[in-house]
């Protein structure tokens, strides 16, 4: 019989191995990566520069098949990009011909949603991402921030069962940075949303996850975790003081720590 705990695994990653190239050139990206994810968390990931932190988000989505080892989500093996995992990139990957809510409205109208539903599906989410009034403007009109809470929103329009987002806010200034911050830790604590989050902020890493996990430099493989409740201290206190208390610090300066010994080596 499967326990209460194993069932609530949506993400199960079992000793896998990525290599890009050829038979010639192959480079051994990642290396033995065993994870779980399980319903509900929000998990962050931090490692230096080309650790292969992309990759791994990219096999969960399954943009790409592993070299060995398997990617299961809710016990079945992940063969492909699937509606259920939305992807929130860097750059926002909106289509420049549609405006606003046409960009949300696409992926329930290719899922073949009724009108009446769209509507309201697409009204709910650029409202949860305080966009209501903007549907109408082109988003050559938007700044950055307003951007990618239109990619943010596209992706809550399908309903998705987990969110990956690589580095979603790394090319904004730091007080959009704060806000959108703000918004996803709120619409993962609304929608009870499962989310994984690429960064390498280790302040955002650490005030937004339940847990963040530490990559080494590549072949990237997993060399500590730390399960932390910041985020819902910052949350239910709907202040960040809880960033300047000594659990906070020690924990900062022992991922320092980790990725500055990986850098030097």
């Amino acid at each position: 019989m499967v326990s209460e705990k194993e069932q609530e695994v949506l993400i199960d990653i079992q000793n896998l191995k990525f290599e890009y190239g050829t038979n010639v050139n192959k480079i051994l990206a990642l290396d033995n990566i065993n994870l779980q994810l399980r319903k509900g968390e929000f998990l962050c990931v931090l490692g230096p520069s080309g650790c292969g932190k992309s990759t791994l988000l990219k096999l969960i989505a399954g943009y790409m098949k592993p070299t060995s080892g398997v990617c299961l989500m809710e016990g079945k093996p992940i063969t492909g990009p699937d509606w259920n995992r939305g992807v929130v990139f860097q750059s926002p990957t909106l289509y420049p011909w549609m405006n606003v809510r046409e960009n949300v409205e696409f992926g329930p109208k290719m899922r073949g949603v009724s009108s009446k539903e769209i509507e309201q599906i697409t009204t709910h989410f650029l409202e949860q991402v305080k966009l209501n009034g903007f549907g109408d403007k082109a988003t050559f009109e938007l700044s950055g921030g307003m951007k990618q809470r239109v990619a943010l929103a596209r992706v809550l329009a399908n309903y998705p069962e987990m969110i990956l987002m690589d580095e979603p806010f790394g090319a904004l200034d730091a007080l959009t940075r704060g806000n959108m911050q703000t918004l996803i830790r709120d619409i993962w604590k609304e929608n009870n949303s499962t989310i994984f989050l690429i960064t390498h902020d280790i302040d955002e890493a650490l005030s937004l996850g339940t847990r963040v996990v530490v990559m080494s430099k590549r072949p990237g493989k997993i060399l500590k975790e730390f399960n932390i409740n910041f985020t819902n201290e910052i949350f239910n206190n709907k202040t960040k003081h809880v960033m300047y208390n000594q659990e906070y610090f020690d924990i900062k300066n022992e991922i320092l720590d980790i990725i500055n010994n990986q850098t030097e080596e």
